[in-house]
């Protein structure tokens, strides 16, 4: 047989026997292993909330992860249905045995499939927790001491049948009542455990902080390796938050311009100074004017920023000079310095930052710089050095047309360089500004031309367009 047809075979089969609920469920029981994860893919994208319930309580494999799934909305009542499938004691006369599921990753992602066991055939999770006490990999751990200990002593109490098991999630703290909702429940099952289940939050979003300090008790903050925080004052961030030490990714959006000075700002320093394993660094309209040179000198070795977004932060020439400077420009592969006036004062320190990071760099964002046809002239060959660059925009920069030519030329040699958000050049524009009307019909125009001079560089795939488009 074709293997190519596989899938769909597999897939109609899947169908097939979820068109009948109560007998999918009744299956379970005597399904071969190799069929859940064909089967749990169609419950899952089918919604089928009994179905995933009673596939998560007899998993035959260690671990299992949403992984690429994916449906558009928020899918909370088919998570609450799987993580209700957890039995954190064995099951008593079921023909399966003790649950052998021990991870279940509610995270989507395209970096792993349904489960890793299945595929390197080992009862090893690749993505189980790591740093915290409370970890699946710790608990066994600290289990089988004491099984030792009572094969010594055979006096002492047996070990609770009680399984360990991982629940890992990424969760964003908003006001959205169905979000509130969900939040209860995690805790509710966490209560109910009777402390057999970890809750492992990867990646913690929050905004407006204050209203949920109550929810961020559940949460182990040695788990958290993203935290992202939108709204909130930085004295409320840092000191709710002291304990994220091994903080992957930080992002920290529209801070309140008052908290981001004196004593606030000092502490939050020295917070950030304790985070050794940090590599992605985003700060968004938060006030650094002439403060870059304190945040940077924390951020000491080993520490290796690979990504760093300050857009919206008020970056004055010095701070460019003093980024171009920084040691932790040398392994940066994203860089955002958008709507900051980087080249008034002088081109110069952003020359020398490109480069810096003409080995490293692959996005590069500077929208809105008030970069003119003269400072792209002067930063142009910098630029056309940087030759691992894949996406470059610099929207919303008063450019001429002349001026996207030159930068097209300079471009096109650049092989691994696939995407470019221009600006939209000046003539397009009825004053000569961003504040004209848009003539479409000479922005239509400019398309043409560009694409044209892509056509003969024989850069078809190299696409260029407008932000928005």
């Amino acid at each position: 047989m074709d293997q190519k047809t596989m899938p769909t075979l597999m897939e109609f089969a899947a169908k097939s026997l979820l068109s009948n609920e109560p007998a999918a469920i009744q299956a379970l029981e005597v399904l071969p292993k190799h069929l859940f994860i064909p089967l749990f893919k169609t419950a899952f994208l089918g919604r089928q909330k009994e179905v995933l319930k009673a596939m998560v309580r007899v998993w035959p494999f260690h671990c299992l992860h949403i992984g690429t799934l994916n449906i558009q909305e928020p899918p909370y009542e088919i998570l609450e249905a799987m993580v209700d499938g957890l039995q954190f004691i064995p099951a008593q006369n079921t023909p399966s045995g003790d649950p052998k599921l021990r991870i279940l990753d509610l995270r989507q992602s395209h970096d792993y499939g349904i489960t890793c066991s299945y595929r390197a055939k080992q009862s090893l999770c690749l993505h189980s927790c790591v740093y915290s006490e409370h970890s699946i990999i710790k608990v066994e751990e600290a289990l089988n001491r004491v099984r030792c200990s009572e094969m010594a002593t055979p006096e002492s109490e047996p070990v609770s049948a009680w399984k360990p098991i991982e629940l890992v999630v990424n969760l964003s703290f908003n006001s959205n009542l169905r979000t509130k909702r969900f939040l209860y429940f995690l805790k509710s099952k966490v209560e109910q455990s009777f402390g057999s289940l970890h809750l492992c939050c990867r990646y913690l979003q929050i905004n407006q902080i204050s209203v949920h300090t109550s929810s961020l008790q559940i949460l182990d903050p040695a788990c958290i390796d993203h935290l992202e925080v939108n709204r909130v004052h930085l004295k409320t961030v840092v000191t709710l938050l002291p304990q994220l030490i091994h903080l992957n990714s930080l992002t920290l959006t529209s801070i309140p311009f008052q908290s981001c000075n004196g004593p606030n700002f000092e502490i939050f320093l020295t917070w950030l100074g304790k985070l050794d394993i940090l590599q992605e660094l985003s700060l968004s309209f938060f006030y650094l004017s002439d403060q870059l040179h304190k945040l940077l000198r924390v951020l000491q070795s080993p520490v290796h920023l690979n990504t760093l977004n300050l857009p919206f932060c008020d970056l004055s020439n010095k701070d460019l000079t003093v980024l171009s400077q920084s040691s932790q420009v040398n392994h940066l592969k994203r860089l955002d310095l958008s709507n900051n006036q980087i080249i008034v004062g002088g081109y110069e320190p952003f020359l020398t930052l490109l480069e810096r990071v003409s080995g490293t760099l692959e996005y590069l964002e500077i929208n809105n710089c008030k970069i003119t046809d003269s400072s792209l002239s002067a930063i142009l060959p910098a630029l056309g050095r940087c030759s691992h660059l894949r996406f470059l925009s610099l929207a919303y920069n008063s450019l001429t047309m002349s001026a996207l030519q030159n930068l097209l030329q300079s471009l096109t040699a650049l092989m691994d360089l696939k995407r470019v958000v221009h600006p939209v050049p000046v003539h397009c524009y009825e004053q000569g500004s961003f504040r004209g009307s848009l003539d479409r019909r000479k922005l239509a125009a400019v398309k043409a031309q560009l694409n044209l001079m892509l056509q003969t560089a024989q850069r078809n795939d190299m696409y260029w367009t407008t932000y928005p488009e």
